[in-house]
């Protein structure tokens, strides 16, 4: 319950207001939805000629416990001077008005509770989802290497509309079911209290089969909604993977995969709509059960010679089924909590989850370096194995320093050290002597720009996605660093220019196109050190030497950090570091290192082959 108490947090904070009309609304409901109903006594006690009668207008009570006496006796005493002076018939026209008001009233204070709802539940449905996205958007990248993109896009969507149909659209439930209970009791009380206190001992019953049915339903819940991530998880991939799968001929293996996922989550699912289906039913059984015995009982009161006349036990029986209905509303809402906590508790693992790189609260603020920067003995590990051992490496501000080596050798893993998306766990990386982990993280990024071999690209505008790497940038500055990254002739033979729309992840623009575009950003940015991660080995010659061309441009009086796959695309590099099992086992010139007849130069040999 932890988590519905969260929701309700939030909804005080962001729509007090709106929750105060909510509940005034529903207090209102509850109340003339038991006006409406006690109406009926004086209606029937005309047609049945047993109308109570009073003569006199009562005195105000001295205590509270008798007010409910003096509002009754004050309306049978001005009902029954109607009476005698226009008639029955008149009375029963008169009293039917009243009726038809406290129905109105009753419907049109149910809507009014509806109407201030509808803003907190799709206020509070958006807060979430802003919530998870910015999140998602400052975690580092090592909490999604442990999560799959499916079931992160499942807490996003599902689960944030399971918490708004299961919990926030049962708030006026939860707040009206209260009170109508209560202000029923308070009415049957009044009416006959032995019957009443008869009635209250089947209610611990109903409590325990409600409880224990919602804590398995909470179970289940949480059960649909993990199946539901990997679901989409593999909707994900097979959107990702769409050629692989047509070339490898997987849409079988693809498909069973899936259809035994979405069999699983279709098993699941039934289990929580056949639980869920079943609270209202059970509650109208219990409630039933509880009419009979009411009748049974009250029967033997009124044979027996109770005082209690024939429309005060109508009245009683309606307003005792009116007491049903609000135990079943709680028992749905109940229900609807308990599933709904189930997705609120993933959601809030997002929303909770610990933001492992932030900065010290005495983290230095710089705005550029004059040294460079300083790898110190690095270690780093996944999990149990040794990624990074013992790697020392200094890169001077202005120089080219190249990252090669085999697949699986450090390269990537020092790049991300190197742009702080890890942390080291050994060892330390200095800049102009200070520890990047003592430095602001947002100051220690605005010196970086990288380019990576995946061309990183929104469905957006060629414009907005260059103009990413800075903001308020003007059409002249985007144009100069489409010219520096080659890519300003191809933009302006668009269809529509700049403006032209490049589809998903730059899908309507060549593999070359969109490596371009990926360098204009990051000249826009124009950071004093810069990361290229095997930006080139993806492309057909061609664009290689146009995309090379607008690196070599990019690289002039910069600091950069090459990984590279090609060695004929840095050979100019002022120091070349050859990795291996997580360290660095050569390190010098080009020719200084194919002089040396190691590790480098078998590299080259193989590649000139």
């Amino acid at each position: 319950m932890r988590y519905f108490y969260r929701i309700l947090g939030i909804i005080w904070k962001g729509y007090r207001r709106h929750s105060v009309l909510v509940a005034i609304s529903t207090v209102l409901f509850a109340v003339f939805s038991v006006v409406s109903l006690l109406s009926l006594q004086p209606l029937l006690g005309i047609i049945l000629s047993t109308t109570k009668r009073v003569y006199t207008l009562p005195q105000l009570p001295d205590s509270p416990m008798g007010f409910p006496s003096y509002l009754t006796d004050s309306f049978f005493y001005y009902l029954t001077r109607y009476i005698q002076l226009h008639g029955n018939v008149e009375a029963l026209g008169a009293v039917s008005v009243l009726l038809v008001g406290a129905f109105f009233l009753k419907n049109l204070f149910r809507y009014a509770s509806l109407y201030f709802l509808t803003p907190i539940r799709n206020g509070v449905s958006r807060d979430i989802r802003n919530a998870i996205h910015h999140k998602i958007a400052v975690l580092p990248v090592s909490f999604f290497s442990e999560k799959r993109k499916g079931d992160v896009l499942s807490r996003v969507s599902s689960d944030v509309n399971e918490v708004e149909w299961s919990i926030l659209s049962s708030l006026v439930q939860l707040i009206r079911a209260p009170f109508m209970f209560l202000g029923n009791l308070v009415a049957l009380l009044f009416i006959n209290c032995e019957l009443t206190f008869f009635a209250l001992l089947t209610i611990p019953v109903a409590g325990f089969v409600i409880s224990r049915m919602g804590r398995s339903l909470r179970r289940e819940a949480a059960r649909t909604q993990a199946v539901l991530g990997r679901l989409l998880s593999h909707v994900e991939e097979t959107l990702s993977a769409l050629k692989i799968i047509e070339v490898f001929h997987a849409a079988d293996r693809v498909r069973s995969r899936f259809e035994e996922t979405n069999k699983e989550f279709m098993r699941y699912a039934n289990r929580v709509f056949r639980k869920k289906d079943l609270a209202s039913p059970l509650g109208e059984l219990i409630g039933s059960i509880a009419m009979v015995a009411i009748f049974w009982y009250g029967g033997r009161l009124i044979l027996n010679g109770d005082p209690m006349r024939p429309q005060d036990f109508l009245v009683y029986l309606a307003l005792f089924y009116q007491l049903i209905d609000p135990a079943k509303r709680m028992t749905e809402s109940y229900s609807n909590m308990q599933k709904g906590s189930a997705a609120a508790q993933r959601i809030f693992e997002i929303i909770d989850a610990p933001v492992t790189l932030k900065d010290k609260p005495n983290a230095k603020s710089i705005s550029g370096f004059e040294n460079g920067i300083q790898l110190q003995n690095l270690g780093f590990r996944y999990a149990e194995k040794w990624v990074l051992q013992g790697v020392s490496l200094y890169i001077p501000k202005g120089k080219t320093i190249a990252l090669v080596g085999e697949s699986g050798s450090g390269k990537s893993t020092l790049a991300s050290l190197l742009l702080r998306f890890y942390d080291v766990q050994g060892g330390a990386i200095l800049l102009d002597g200070v520890d990047i982990r003592d430095i602001r993280l947002r100051d220690y990024r605005a010196l970086m720009g990288v380019v990576t071999q995946e061309s990183i690209l929104f469905n957006d505008t060629v414009y907005n996605n260059i103009a990413m790497g800075k903001d308020a940038a003007t059409q002249s500055e985007v144009e100069a660093a489409a010219r520096v990254a080659n890519a300003h002739d191809f933009i302006q033979a668009l269809p529509q220019g700049y403006q032209t729309p490049i589809g998903d992840a730059g899908s309507k623009l060549s593999g070359g196109q969109q490596q371009r575009i990926s360098i204009a950003r990051a000249v826009l940015k124009n950071p004093p050190i810069m990361l290229l991660d095997e930006a080139t080995s993806a492309l057909d010659t061609k664009s290689e030497r146009l995309v090379q061309d607008a690196l070599e441009k990019m690289m002039a009086n910069r600091t950069v950090i090459v990984i590279a796959h090609r060695l004929s695309t840095i050979q100019k590099a002022a120091v070349i570091a050859v990795m291996q099992g997580g360290r660095i086992v050569e390190k010098g010139t080009h020719q200084a290192l194919v002089e040396r007849g190691g590790i480098y130069k078998k590299f080259l040999d193989l590649q000139a082959v």
